[in-house]
């Protein structure tokens, strides 16, 4: 990928929310209202991630709270009933953590979410103590990246770079992040590598090509 894509330092929120594992249930739910926020990294010392407690580790106690048909219980994995009795972070967490680094690039901050199906992920250092916290919202700022400096990017490291004049002539047009690229080209089998290049571009929604063979293909 040409460019520098941004890393989860750039996005992520330094003044964090945190519990020890003793911190009662009652003290995390005014937590994350209070900050609103869905999940809390749980911490031991001087700051070391040790779990998570999200508001899926939360809910079991609702959902069990009026004493459901044992049938229903059999349904529920082992690890949620207990969940259900559960008074304290240490108990309520999920652990280990799923973490991620302060220089991790956003597409691999976002595919680690995924893979783990969170909403937000503590930022940690390589002993493990914590630096932060990005979410999916945080991942998302980066398609606020203006339409201008888009184009700038994909001119500069793309187009120029497979598309030198006098053999092509190439115009950019960007509009909320999806990029037209127009004109001749003399090699038209480059489309489909421009259009993985600038795809990975951050900010961009999409790509389109309005493209013709250049003279001097149509001549060869």
């Amino acid at each position: 990928m040409y460019g520098t894509p941004h890393i989860v330092s750039d996005v992520m929120t330094t003044t964090v929310a945190a519990v020890g594992r003793r911190a009662p249930f009652k003290e995390l739910v005014e937590m994350m209202q209070d900050w609103q926020v869905s999940a809390v990294p749980v911490i031991e010392g001087e700051g070391l991630v040790v779990g998570v407690v999200s508001e899926a580790d939360m809910l079991p106690k609702e959902e069990l709270r009026d004493d459901p048909a044992e049938e229903y219980r059999q349904l529920r994995p082992p690890a949620d009933m207990a969940k259900g009795e559960a008074l304290t972070a240490g108990d309520l967490m999920t652990s280990p953590a799923v973490t991620v680094r302060a220089n991790a690039t956003l597409a691999e901050a976002a595919r680690t979410m995924a893979r783990a199906r969170v909403k937000r992920l503590p930022v940690v250092d390589e002993t493990g103590m914590l630096e932060g916290v990005v979410s999916r919202a945080d991942l998302l700022k980066v398609f606020l990246r203006d339409d201008q400096e888009i184009e700038e990017e994909v001119r500069r490291e793309i187009v120029a770079r497979l598309f030198p004049p006098p053999d092509s002539s190439v115009e950019l047009r960007v509009e909320d992040g999806v990029v037209t690229v127009i004109g001749r080209i003399r090699d038209t089998s480059l489309v489909p590598v421009a259009a993985r290049l600038v795809r990975a571009v951050e900010g961009v929604m999409d790509v389109r090509f309005d493209l013709a063979p250049g003279q001097r293909a149509a001549e060869a």
